[in-house]
């Protein structure tokens, strides 16, 4: 019988005080999954933790700046040792910091890089080992469209979106023998509060390119989530899933 349920597993999400992360982190706690809810700010994944604790999960905050190896390093061998490991690892930690390449600033890509995509290899690199010796792990990095088409304006973004593609399959490649899966899920323009602080003129144009002629929902991609982190996806790995309505098709 294929098995939907994560009962008994541990799960980590980053970026888990709010957005895609919060909406991931709440599903995977309804799937029966203890979720341990990363975020930069103390007061926002807490508040997610408590809900999930107020709905029946559960859950605890963990207060963490993604781009501080040290801090990663220390929370991880925290939760292998008071947890025994993680068996399901979400890189969703994600920020914007628009401009067009020629006024862009050395700042502003080296903080998309960083938080973007050099720290779902932090996670990756602490979690990964116990993965391997448990010989089951799920391993999922939020990427985007964006990774895939490029956008004027987003250079950062886009390069740090396209570098989780490739940091994805290579990684399930390494891990594929030892039970890990390790794949991507590309969203596309989804309703969020950085989504909503795009100007109404240019949200009707996005949506204008998408054939549902509608903008996606955190649960669209939670949904998929959950299903990739069960077993029912045993045998899926090294993919990029993409969720945008069509505009990209």
């Amino acid at each position: 019988m294929i098995q939907l349920s994560l009962e008994s597993r541990k799960a980590l999400v980053t970026g888990a005080g709010r957005g895609i992360g919060e909406e991931i982190a709440r599903t995977l706690a309804q799937q029966g999954a203890h979720v341990v809810c990363v975020s930069r700010t103390a007061a926002n994944c807490e508040r997610v933790a408590q809900s999930i604790h107020d709905q029946g999960g559960s859950a605890e905050a963990m207060a963490v700046d993604v781009t501080d190896r040290v801090a990663v390093k220390g929370a991880c061998e925290d939760m292998l040792s008071r947890l025994g490991g993680i068996d399901i690892l979400i890189n969703n930690a994600g920020i914007t910091r628009d401009a067009l390449t020629i006024r862009m600033s050395h700042e502003d890509w080296d903080d998309v890089i960083q938080t973007n995509l050099t720290s779902a290899f932090l996670w990756t690199k602490s979690l990964l080992y116990a993965m391997v010796q448990k010989r089951w792990g799920r391993i999922i990095s939020i990427s985007s469209v964006i990774g895939k088409i490029g956008n004027a304006g987003q250079a950062n973004y886009a390069a740090a979106k396209a570098g989780l593609i490739g940091f994805t399959k290579s990684v399930a490649r390494e891990v594929a023998s030892r039970g890990v899966c390790v794949n991507a899920i590309a969203p596309g323009f989804i309703e969020t509060d950085m989504t909503r602080s795009i100007h109404e003129k240019w949200a009707a144009e996005f949506i204008k390119m998408i054939p549902m002629k509608r903008i996606g929902s955190v649960r669209d991609i939670a949904s998929l989530t959950a299903f990739l982190c069960s077993d029912a996806a045993a045998y899926m790995t090294g993919q990029v899933l993409t969720v945008d309505g069509g505009m990209t098709m």
